[in-house]
């Protein structure tokens, strides 16, 4: 018997996020993206043969970042729909050649899904087509008015929050999701609504407290306390850069990411931003990943013109890809003129989009040579930076 899963993962919302830049099955959960956790759940059960998880289109280069250390079980990915529905159809569609007996579908949300329960949904489906993790509503539920005031109290006696995986024999499950998109049912909450509308009995197992759906920043943070001791524990490491860019014919320049006007511009392939020149190096320094040059060669016409906040946002998606998180960055300018201090709050916030970080963690500043060397002649602008990374000891 042949047991697959499916990991739903095409979700767009950003809201658990813990830089608000990347949608949440990719934020970084003790160390790890998200996503990493549901797969490593599935492809690391004795029960599951396969593993496929179903991802937006955009994000192949997240879920290689997240795939990378997984191998075996693990299947290629399946580009999803617009709907949850519509992307778990395609991901069991994509089983299909396979012929897998059994398939159980999991949210990617539910990071900190445990092997026990996985085991308790295989095993129900030895007595009943279709099987869902959940546990017993112990909340009063209240069903509110239009005026946000209490209409009545719902009897809670049998009622079940559902979580997932769900699973289902696969011939059973995939021929109900084909009848319910020819229906143009478009509509299901979840995989078990959608089987109880074909028609198939659908059996409850107790599922876990730790078995949370990350929905929120708060979500977020409770998910790292639930983590086991020691996964989440970091090491600092800290990199420098260095960059330097000499005037050229102009009437404004960028630095940190914001348009600056000027007497002159700055000369450079790209759009000579000599702060987030080397930004970007520090975070690859931090890292020990090479350097600005290695990832984004000057002679390749790609970055002809390009913004450098693409270098930048590169190097963040690097450091989150090695589950680590960025704990503060500094900048320093080295200039006559501009002056910079009428900019420094739009480039801290600048540099905080681009990074994901509150403008709390970054620090831009300012200072002259007192005339001396080149930039005391006014021939150019040199700028410092240092990163603080977190990674995964």
């Amino acid at each position: 018997m042949v047991t697959a899963a499916v990991i739903a993962a095409a979700g767009r919302g950003s809201r658990a996020a813990q830089d608000g830049s990347v949608p949440k099955q990719y934020a970084t959960l003790g160390g790890r993206m998200v996503l990493a956790h549901a797969l490593a759940a599935f492809t690391g059960h004795p029960g599951i043969d396969l593993v496929a998880a179903v991802i937006h289109p955009d994000d192949r280069d997240l879920y290689d970042r997240a795939a990378e250390t997984l191998r075996g079980r693990l299947a290629p990915p399946v580009v999803g729909g617009a709907t949850r529905q519509d992307s778990v159809r395609m991901g069991l569609e994509a089983l299909a050649p396979r012929a897998p007996d059994l398939v159980l579908i999991h949210d990617a949300a539910r990071p900190l899904v445990g092997a026990e329960v996985i085991s308790r949904v295989l095993g129900a489906l030895a007595a009943a087509p279709g099987a869902i993790a959940a546990e017993p509503v112990t909340d009063t539920l209240k069903q509110a008015s239009p005026a946000g005031t209490i209409a009545g109290t719902i009897e809670r006696a049998g009622l079940w929050r559902a979580q997932t995986p769900q699973g289902f024999r696969f011939g059973a499950i995939l021929d109900a999701h084909r009848r319910a998109a020819a229906a143009g049912r478009r509509d299901f909450t979840d995989d078990a609504a959608l089987a109880a509308w074909a028609g198939l009995d659908v059996a409850l197992v107790m599922g876990s407290p730790r078995n949370i759906k990350l929905t929120t920043p708060d979500d977020l943070a409770i998910a790292e306390r639930l983590m086991p001791a020691g996964a989440a524990e970091r090491e600092p490491r800290t990199g420098t850069g260095f960059d330097v860019h000499r005037f050229a014919p102009g009437d404004h320049l960028w630095l940190c990411g914001v348009k600056v006007p000027h007497t002159h511009g700055l000369e450079g392939h790209s759009d000579a931003d000599a702060a987030l020149h080397a930004l970007t190096d520090a975070l690859l320094g931090a890292l020990a990943d090479g350097d600005i040059g290695l990832h984004f060669p000057p002679g390749d016409a790609r970055w002809r013109g390009a913004q450098s906040r693409l270098f930048v946002e590169d190097a963040a998606a690097r450091v989150r890809a090695r589950g680590g998180k960025i704990a503060n960055v500094d900048v320093t300018l080295l200039c006559e003129a501009p002056r910079i201090a009428p900019h420094r709050e739009a480039m801290r916030r600048a540099l905080a989009a681009m990074l994901g970080l509150d403008v709390s963690r970054v620090a831009v500043k300012a200072t002259t040579t007192e005339g001396l060397g080149f930039t005391g002649r006014r021939e150019g602008i040199a700028a410092m930076a240092s990163a603080t990374i977190l990674l995964p000891g």
